[in-house]
């Protein structure tokens, strides 16, 4: 299956200079990079797509042996790649998409320059000493509230990712994005995500890594960050002055800011 067609990229820019490639995170869709990348389409090619089972994605894609672990996703992120002969690009993912582009650059460090991670975490679950935020009741808690009432899960939990509890309308936005995934789609990526380990992949990744890093977000701490940016070898720790766990909406300027000045 064309690529392209299948996670629905959209290309913008200068088509002969270097490439920066937008993932989105968990619940979302390309729109949500739409304050953000086009503050690059004067001096990058600019990518952005939706996981398959996002947004406007071929959902007969959607194959579920496939997409079991980040690995399904990290694929798709280097078919893509190829597809558009990226070479030395900048690839910026959120959320769970640090992880999964991560991976892409360990599978294919040849087409990634440069990697940003926004609000990653390589583990969601506590291990002591390692914290990462949640217990394992938690998880299962937030699995089995998906399994019973996906759109009152969305509706309740939407709001507490985002923050910014003074600025509602961004609430609003995640629960709408949230609302509009297939809820065994949207379950089934839940439990990759959430119960995903990639601690160990970070020593190995040696991408020059930007780790950008909310100063309060209840998905992944400080310490989370903190964890990240110390086990990758070749990366810097920027704290971002926002709160919640999407930036790239609540705080577009700041996060804009720091991955130009990185790139």
């Amino acid at each position: 299956m064309d690529p392209i067609a299948r996670n629905n990229v959209r290309v913008s820019g200068p088509p002969d200079a270097r490439s920066i490639m937008f993932a989105h995170g968990f619940g979302c869709d390309q729109q949500m990079w739409r304050y953000v990348a086009p503050a690059f389409e004067d001096e990058f090619q600019v990518v952005c797509f939706d996981h398959v089972g996002a947004g406007h994605s071929d959902l007969s894609a959607y194959d579920p042996a496939k997409y079991s672990s980040l690995d399904g996703y990290a694929d798709d992120v280097v078919e893509i790649a190829r597809a558009l002969n990226l070479h030395d690009a900048v690839l910026v993912g959120h959320s769970v998409s640090s992880m999964i582009g991560m991976l892409a650059c360990l599978r294919a460090p040849e087409l990634f320059g440069k990697l940003v991670m926004l609000g990653p975490s390589p583990r969601y679950v506590d291990d002591p000493p390692y914290v990462g935020g949640f217990s394992k009741s938690d998880i299962r808690e937030l699995l089995e509230a998906m399994d019973s009432n996906y759109l009152g899960w969305s509706s309740a939990m939407a709001p507490v990712i985002m923050g910014n509890p003074e600025r509602p309308q961004l609430g609003r936005e995640l629960t709408e994005s949230f609302c509009r995934t297939d809820p065994a789609i949207a379950r089934q990526f839940a439990e990759v995500t959430f119960l995903s380990d990639n601690r160990d992949d970070l020593a190995r990744l040696s991408t020059p890594t930007l780790v950008l890093q909310c100063s309060q977000d209840v998905i992944a701490p400080k310490a989370v960050g903190e964890y990240v940016a110390a086990a990758v070898p070749d990366s810097t720790l920027v704290m971002l002055e926002a709160v919640g766990h999407c930036p790239n909406l609540s705080a577009p300027e700041a996060t804009s800011a720091a991955i130009a000045a990185f790139v």
